[in-house]
């Protein structure tokens, strides 16, 4: 056989080969995480959990949530399921006009791909800042509002003090700052993606904003050298401006 004809059946192994693996795709090992070039996808199917980060898509052996049924856990649970059984109790007007509410409010899935909300969505993203904020839940949809997002924070983080120095200051009439917070991570970590709910300012609330006590009660006294992560809020009527995130290292 000459060295045309070996190199065309190399070819065509090499062919076969690659389109078999495309219909048999070799499962990861329980503590293999791979990348993959498919169709995008988010979740799990059986044993097997679909995602991706700024490298790409991946995909990793499933894992069970873990579910500490923190007091937070608790409050957050019970706020979904007083939603759920007021939003039983509307009549069909307000339950349409949550239903145009929704289509006017837009957010970003796992895969970055945007949608909008559904009625009783609309009404439970609504209620549950109204209920975080320490106000009254709306049975009637609000008119859409979209807050500005804080121009400056400035973090001060020791381990004996937390605060946050924002603009504007103080902010307007009936408006609250959320301030999400992240667990202590490396001083060396640039991205976070879990953020908790720590503290919520008083209406018209002034800078600086203290959430030491809160963040130790939550997430324990802040070590030196470690670094937090801040994601900042403004919130209005049942509504959360953009985000301004940033973080600090514990001095």
């Amino acid at each position: 056989m000459n060295g045309e004809a070996t190199l065309s059946l190399l070819m065509l192994a090499l062919l076969l080969a690659g389109q078999w693996l495309g219909h048999h795709r070799v499962k990861p090992t329980p503590q293999c995480k791979m990348k993959i070039l498919d169709v995008p996808q988010s979740g799990s199917l059986a044993g097997q959990t679909s995602s991706r980060n700024r490298f790409g898509q991946y995909r990793r052996t499933r894992a069970t949530p873990v579910n500490p049924n923190s007091t937070a856990q608790g409050s957050a649970r019970a706020r979904m399921a007083t939603n759920a059984a007021a939003w039983r109790s509307l009549t069909d007007t307000q339950r349409s006009g949550w239903d145009s509410l929704g289509s006017m409010m837009t957010r970003t899935d796992s895969l970055g791909q945007s949608y909008t909300l559904g009625g009783f969505a609309a009404y439970c993203s609504i209620n549950n800042n109204n209920l975080a904020a320490g106000n009254a839940i709306v049975d009637t949809a609000p008119g859409i509002v979209t807050p500005d997002a804080l121009t400056t924070a400035t973090i001060t983080l020791t381990a004996s003090a937390f605060s946050i120095a924002y603009t504007p200051t103080p902010l307007p009439a009936g408006e609250r700052l959320f301030s999400f917070l992240s667990p202590q991570r490396s001083s060396g970590r640039a991205f976070e993606g879990d953020y908790r709910l720590i503290a919520v300012s008083a209406a018209a609330g002034a800078s600086p904003a203290d959430v030491f006590s809160a963040y130790q009660a939550r997430l324990g006294t802040p070590v030196v050298g470690n670094r937090v992560f801040v994601y900042l809020q403004r919130y209005l009527t049942g509504f959360l401006s953009g985000p301004l995130v940033t973080s600090a290292t514990v001095a």
